[in-house]
């Protein structure tokens, strides 16, 4: 595998991976005495006024109180245990879910399942995925419309390291998604593509249909500006051939796609949504040619380049979010969608800090952890191969998490009992696997309480089913 893939393959996480690998283990559900123990560790004793005051002598105990167990990981069925979720929801406009490995079947599962709530529920009204600008807007127009295959869409964009994204589980929510809009052609699900990793054909046509038919006086400048940068080949080839070209190119075609969304936004005419479209088109095009304009060969840009992807995709899901009014929930990796970065010195600061600080409460963050189970990564020879972790060690955050007494639940951090607030706020490993396996930066260690708002674990995961 070349370097750039090894880089593109870090985008996709911030650069962590998990803590050392332990033997696989059984999927068994912690038995009954070991739960009860958990448990039994509280005590109430009497207070002053005659009430009783629970104390709890150990953080799993704490959060058991007020954890709330899922009835099951799988999309379809009854979501009544999801009752809880939304009230810790509440009024938030953005719904961050994150995932601790980018490839295992029940952090794709519970997405779903959360996203039929959310959509039902809550009036959410777009799905956001860390994918490309260009393929939302395919994704977007078959879900909404029924133009073209999914499976054609799925193999074409998800290529590269997005592959993760093409596979059973997946599909599934998408024909959900489809399905619901089917029924609801008046008030749809929209999708929406949130990275600058790539930038498809579709952009530079949309860009060139709006300049022709609002500014045709801009036309020729544009074509001039764009000259060589619109797709020919499949996804994966072009981003490959893009960075190969020399560094000072790369530089000299962001300055012009910068040139192009100025162009664009002066004078912007008569139909100001229309405006507002195209220039949002122009700038996902610019996103990734001054993504691409970072030196990936030199170690010490890596921090700039990591910065500048999670404060597009920020910007690309509360500019969604303002221009169309939609309530969003985002997935992404645990790492982008926290409120505070996982390795500060080589990720100064992830897409969910960015947007807690543009959009205050109304963003929430969600994070997806899990004790043991299985994923899909790129190993050490660059082809995807079938990993397992055992059981958490004791002293990470999962360890105490599995403790809890369900097997999988759903806890909001904000609402806690003295004793887990004490143990949320003091650092703990997480697993943190990304796209590669093992990652660059292993075992990090963070402050659950500082970031994510909500936590959802669950005790086993599996394998997504790759369709590719």
């Amino acid at each position: 595998m070349n370097k750039h893939k090894v880089l593109l393959a870090a985008l996709l996480v911030p650069l962590g991976a998990t803590l050392a690998v332990v033997p696989a283990a059984s999927a068994a559900t912690p038995s009954a005495p070991a739960a009860v123990s958990a448990f039994a560790d509280a005590f109430a004793p009497t207070g002053p006024e005659g009430a009783v005051v629970a104390v709890f002598r150990s953080p799993e105990a704490a959060l058991g109180r007020v954890a709330h167990p899922l009835r099951t990981t799988e999309p379809r069925g009854d979501l009544a245990d999801l009752r809880p979720f939304g009230r810790m929801v509440g009024d938030a406009r953005v719904v961050g879910l994150g995932e601790a490995t980018h490839s295992s079947h029940e952090f794709v599962t519970v997405k779903h399942r959360i996203l039929r709530y959310l959509v039902e529920e809550k009036g959410f009204r777009a799905f956001a995925l860390e994918a490309p600008w260009s393929t939302g807007l395919r994704l977007d127009a078959y879900l909404v419309r029924g133009e073209g295959d999914l499976q054609q869409i799925m193999d074409e964009e998800f290529q590269g390291t997005y592959r993760w994204w093409n596979n059973a589980e997946y599909r599934d929510l998408l024909q959900w998604i489809r399905a619901y809009n089917v029924k609801h052609p008046d008030d749809p699900v929209r999708f929406v593509g949130d990275d600058s990793g790539f930038a498809g054909a579709e952009l530079y046509d949309k860009v060139s249909a709006y300049a022709a038919a609002a500014r045709p006086d801009l036309t020729p400048r544009l074509t001039e500006l764009y000259r060589g940068l619109r797709p020919a080949t499949d996804a994966e080839t072009y981003v490959n051939d893009y960075l190969s070209k020399p560094l000072a190119e790369r530089k000299e075609l962001a300055e012009r796609t910068g040139r192009a969304v100025s162009l664009l936004k002066q004078r912007p005419g008569t139909d100001a949504d229309a405006h507002a479209w195209a220039v949002q088109h122009a700038t996902a095009i610019h996103q990734m040619t001054t993504l691409f304009a970072f030196d990936w060969d030199d170690p010490q840009s890596v921090p700039d380049l990591m910065l500048y992807r999670d404060r597009v995709m920020a910007e690309n899901v509360a500019w969604w979010q303002q221009q169309t009014g939609d309530k969003i929930m985002l997935a992404a990796h645990n790492g982008h969608i926290a409120l505070k970065t996982y390795i500060p010195d080589a990720y100064p600061k992830v897409q969910g800090d960015f947007l807690r600080e543009r959009l205050g409460g109304g963003y929430l963050s969600v994070g997806l952890t899990f004790d043991h189970g299985s994923f899909n990564a790129f190993g050490a020879d660059g082809a995807v191969h079938r990993f397992a972790v055992g059981p958490a060690a004791p002293g990470t955050a999962e360890h105490t998490l599995d403790r809890v007494r369900y097997r999988d639940f759903v806890v909001d951090l904000r609402n806690t009992p003295a004793t887990a607030r004490t143990w949320l706020a003091a650092p703990h490993t997480v697993k943190n696997i990304g796209a590669t396996y093992p990652g660059i930066a292993d075992a990090p260690r963070i402050r659950l309480s500082e970031s994510y708002d909500v936590v959802i674990h669950l005790q086993q995961v599996e394998a997504a089913h790759m369709l590719k």
